[in-house]
């Protein structure tokens, strides 16, 4: 419950809301589509809390292909699921796409992955029971598009990856790499304009890994959508133009290449 003061908090923080609201749409035209400030996340455990990040100051602007790289347990799946608003801030703030995603409501919070972002998985989250079609039209079920628009949405999004021959295709007839591209297209079938990848290598051989790895920066540069990873695997790293370290939930270096 809200205790309201004599000296006029209600003003306060509507004087705070419109200087949030002043600060999304001032980061949104610097071409800053995530904004992160004084982030902490905690969780609880036992009595306590487990501090998952302490601090964390960033920002990504449209197009990057960056990635939060560290050891298990640094905190980059945590920011990483923040960004996405699966999960919201214990302090600070971050702004996404010109939302703040500590203030969303669920509905908001699911209208913006809905519409603006893509996600990747290491366990691809693939349907076993419909076919790559089906798979990689779901997303757009949630969408106002006719079945025209989505088949030739879907069939794009299946060119991109090189995959219109096993359009008919179960998961369970596919290779871990197709499943991956597959996961990919669905990703991608709505041109989200940031897509989040937590480990998209993990159950991949190096050949396999590189083919999917090309064709996110191949996509990342023709349809500019920005790509941020979670990730500590050295063959991801290395196709990254922007590496952020994690370290026991804290930012220790941010190197551009």
């Amino acid at each position: 419950m809200q205790v309201m003061n004599p000296g006029g908090s209600g003003t306060r923080t509507a004087a705070k809301t419109e200087s949030n609201k002043s600060t999304n749409a001032m980061s949104m035209k610097n071409n800053e589509i995530v904004k992160i400030s004084g982030l902490v996340k905690r969780f609880p455990i036992g009595g306590g809390h487990f501090t998952a990040l302490n601090g964390i100051d960033l920002s990504f602007r449209t197009g990057e292909f960056a990635g939060l790289v560290g050891p298990s347990g640094s905190g980059k799946t945590t920011m990483l699921n923040i960004i996405g608003s699966l999960d919201g801030p214990s302090e600070g703030t971050a702004v996404v796409l010109g939302q703040s995603v500590g203030e969303l409501s669920h509905k908001k919070a699911a209208r913006l992955r809905k519409e603006s972002l893509g996600f990747i998985f290491q366990t691809y989250n693939l349907l076993p029971v419909y076919t790559v079609f089906e798979n990689v039209e779901f997303p757009l079920l949630l969408l106002d598009m006719t079945a025209a628009e989505r088949k030739q949405a879907v069939l794009d999004a299946l060119e991109w990856v090189g995959l219109t021959d096993k359009i008919k295709s179960r998961p369970a007839q596919l290779s871990g790499g197709e499943c991956q591209r597959v996961a990919i297209a669905r990703a991608m079938v709505k041109k989200p304009q940031l897509v989040l990848a937590d480990e998209p290598t993990a159950n991949l051989d190096a050949a396999n890994s590189h083919n999917i790895l090309q064709t996110m920066e191949i996509l990342n540069k023709e349809l500019k959508t920005t790509f941020i990873f979670a990730t500590h695997d050295d063959k991801v790293i290395k196709y990254l133009r922007r590496k952020i370290s994690l370290e026991d939930g804290k930012v220790v270096k941010d190197e551009q290449k």
